[in-house]
């Protein structure tokens, strides 16, 4: 979450200089560079608002987070994620990996949803996805306890719906 909101701080200054330079430029009448500021401005606002959908996602999602895995690189579908992970957050409405969010349940009854999860005594598998694609995630958990274990397969089912097999405890 911390790299989006800097991505997203980084937008909001570019797109607050390049505004400047245009309105600077308007009063001493040089179209050209008026013209290419205000392009540039209008482009990094459009960034500005991706990145702001992408932040208001990420709070989101950590706000309601059910599990939070420290940084282990996780592996999605048969590729290891990059190193550049803080923390794997899985919540009620998708899962944050660093930069990168997995929505589901957020676009209706066809969008994206999570179908199972299992849980052994190192890790826990998520597969999600729709009727066109599907994803399964795997990551280190860090429980040690079966307590911890049926707890978080409780907050599992009762914020998602999913119920989540046990194996190995």
């Amino acid at each position: 979450m911390k790299l989006i909101r800097k991505r997203r701080n980084g937008f909001v200054i570019m797109f607050l200089a390049n505004f400047c330079f245009a309105m600077l430029l308007s009063f001493v009448y040089k179209e050209e560079m008026v013209f290419l500021f205000g392009t540039i401005s209008l482009i990094s606002l459009l960034f500005l608002v991706r990145q702001n959908r992408l932040l208001y996602d990420a709070s989101l999602i950590w706000e309601n987070r059910i599990l939070v895995v420290p940084s282990i690189a996780p592996n999605l579908s048969g590729r290891q994620i990059q190193k550049d992970t803080e923390e794997t957050v899985v919540s009620t409405f998708g899962i944050l990996l660093g930069k990168q969010i997995y929505r589901w349940g957020l676009d209706g009854i066809h969008g994206i949803r999570l179908q199972t999860t299992l849980i052994d005594k190192e890790r826990i598998y998520l597969t999600f996805g729709d009727a066109a694609q599907i994803m399964r995630l795997e990551m280190l958990h860090g429980m040690s306890q079966k307590k911890e274990v049926i707890i978080t397969a409780q907050k599992l089912l009762y914020e998602t719906g999913v119920q989540a097999d046990i194996i190995g405890w």
